[in-house]
Parts: structure tokens; sequence; C-alpha cells
């Protein structure tokens, strides 16, 4: 839909978000009124916390009134209560939607846990805030890289054993050494340009295989197996779909090198934990370093929580104190496109939902 200059455009607040960045998202036309009611939403318990105070509740009159603020607006900044039942709620009552701002890189997963038909979907459009998270993915990415060439593993159980080894073991060069990314998209590719500083060559894997600066060689997923024969790192940015449900499978761990380090920033379902806990064992992976889990919080008896040779982070790595003013940034700069009648980016394919 065009929008003019003179057509007013509702957006309205559905997340945490500071005031500050309100302020800037009211200052991108005049045409457009901000609908921001803080008593109506849950306080952040950490930076970029999207979902508020899990035990923050409104009153039935706040809730009606939360609820008549975004059936009001055309442009949502966040789902109603961050959740994909609140998305699915409002995508029935609120007949002028046009556009909802995900908060996630990974939107997609929510809009199909929604419920969601095909042609509800088609009435209005959801973008991600892919590439938001791509710089503190790719730095967390080089700490799983340099974590397992530097054997912090090892040094770290024996500094808590207070054991100063007779024969010292040396570490391994990153520099010279070859890379793997699944994924050069965004993050793939932020992660790429670390990893190429840090003196590794880079190869990856793209839906779509064409030249990349920068990338010695790109492939898809059937050529994954021939890329890690040489490769000494892999790193996983790939979303959770069914193209990618266990993509990380027995043969595909077999076809690494002996000693390979593994990284996942991606989703947890792209990796089968068993096939990574066989590879683990077996000395094709030497070490991982995994923001991300099949199921999430990773379960108690999960035997990655206390392998000697993996990191285990609390899909966290996406989170830093400027993720807020990152995030309305980007809708800044998509509202302003929206205004213009132009083509908003990182829509979420509603097909493979990512």
């Amino acid at each position: 839909m065009m929008n003019t200059m003179t057509t007013q455009t509702t957006v309205a607040i559905a997340v945490p978000l500071e005031a500050e960045f309100v302020e800037r998202i009211r200052a991108v036309d005049p045409s457009v009124t901000v609908l921001y009611e803080p008593e109506l939403l849950p306080p952040e318990r950490f930076p970029a916390d999207h979902s508020g105070d899990p035990d923050f509740r409104r009153t039935p009159e706040q809730e009606e009134r939360y609820w008549a603020m975004l059936n009001s607006a055309q442009v949502l900044y966040g789902f109603p209560n961050e959740s994909p039942a609140g998305l699915a709620r409002i995508a029935g009552s609120n007949p002028h939607l046009e556009w909802i701002q995900a908060m996630a890189a990974g939107a997609g997963g929510a809009v199909k846990a929604s419920g969601l038909d095909a042609r509800t979907l088609q009435k209005f459009k959801v973008t991600t805030s892919a590439g938001v998270h791509a710089l503190p993915l790719a730095e967390f990415a080089a700490l799983g890289i340099l974590n397992g060439f530097k054997r912090s593993a090892e040094l770290a159980q024996d500094q808590a054993a207070r054991i100063w080894p007779e024969l010292r073991t040396p570490t391994r060069l990153v520099s010279g050494s070859r890379l793997v990314i699944t994924g050069l998209g965004e993050i793939g590719l932020e992660t790429a340009r670390i990893a190429r500083a840090l003196g590794m060559t880079v190869s990856g894997t793209k839906r779509t295989v064409e030249p990349i600066d920068g990338i010695e060689e790109v492939a898809d997923n059937a050529g994954l197996a021939g890329l890690l024969a040489t490769a000494d790192a892999v790193v996983n940015t790939l979303p959770g779909t069914p193209h990618t449900e266990k993509l990380f499978n027995r043969a595909v761990f077999a076809a690494m090198k002996p000693g390979t380090v593994f990284v996942n920033v991606g989703r947890g379902t792209v990796v089968d934990e068993e096939a990574l806990l066989d590879a683990l064992g077996n000395g094709q992976v030497s070490y991982a370093c995994l923001d991300v889990f099949a199921v999430e919080p990773l379960p108690r008896d999960s035997p990655l929580w206390n392998h000697p040779r993996v990191m285990v982070s609390p899909h966290t790595s996406a989170l830093s104190a400027a993720e807020n003013r990152l995030i309305s940034e980007r809708f800044c700069t998509n509202l302003r496109t929206f205004l213009d009648g132009g083509e908003l980016p990182h829509l979420v394919d509603t097909v493979h939902f990512y």
C-alpha cells in the first residue's frame, strides 16, 4: 500500500522500549502518530528484554487499553506480549494491520507457532531484526573458534584443579586455518569478516550458489561434506526450518577432519545433538561452543551441560546493551521505506518461516 505524506500512520509500541527510542520513531515523519503507554508494558529485567518481567500483570482495564491501542494501529513495534499467541490474536482483531516489526532475527519460528494460515499471513507483513544481531553473534563465534584453538576448556579445568602440567601442550594457530560457515547471510558474512581478520580462509554454504567477495568457495547443503573435509572450524548460522532440521547429522560430522572446532549460533534444531556427542567422543569434534539447542531451556539431564569440551551459552550471544537502539534504528529506516511505499527488507518467509 502506498502511504502519502498526508496520510496519518499510527504506530503502536507493543513491547518494552526506552522513551528515547520511542521519540526517535516519532521523529521519522510528522504523519506518524506513535502510541506508547509504558505502564501497559512489562518492565525490562535487562537490556533488550523484549518480553519483560514475567510476573507483570495488567489489570482488566489495562488489558483492554493495551489491546485497544494495538488494534488502532497500522504498524506494530513488536509482537503483542512478544508471543505467537499475541500475534495470532492481533491478526484476528486488527483489520487495519499492515506491518509488524519483530524483535527477533529468527521471527519466522514465532510466526509459524502462531498457527496463522497462509491467507491471513498475506494480509500484513512481518519484518525481522535480521542483521541487527550479526556483530555480537559473529564476535561470539570468534570466541568459540579461539576457545577451541587455544584450549580454554582444558586450561579452566587445570586451573580449577591447580594443575601445572609438566609437559606443556601447544595450542593451534587460527591464522592460516580454514573455516566453513553454514549460512552466508548477514551473520555468516560478519563472521567471515572477523575470521579473515584473524587470518582464516573462509568457505561456506548458501541456498543460491554464487561467488561472494572474500569467500573462497560457496556451495549448497549438498556440497557441505566436501567443504568440511579440509575445514579446521565450522560455524553454523542457519535458521531452523524443515530444510535444515538435523543438517548436522552423523554423516556430516563424519565428513569433518578429526579435531574440528564446532560453533552453533544459528538454531539448535540444525544439529543432531546425539551425533554431536558421538563426534565429541570419537574426536571428529575437538570442542563445541553452543548458544542454541534443540530444546530450550537445555534440559537439566542433557550431557552437554557437563561435557568437558563443550561451552553452553543460554541463547544469549546475540544480546548486547546496544540491541534496543539498533532495532529501533532499523525500524526507523524501515518506517521511512514504508511511508514512501518502498519494499520492506527482511520479510519473514511464510513458506519456510525464517
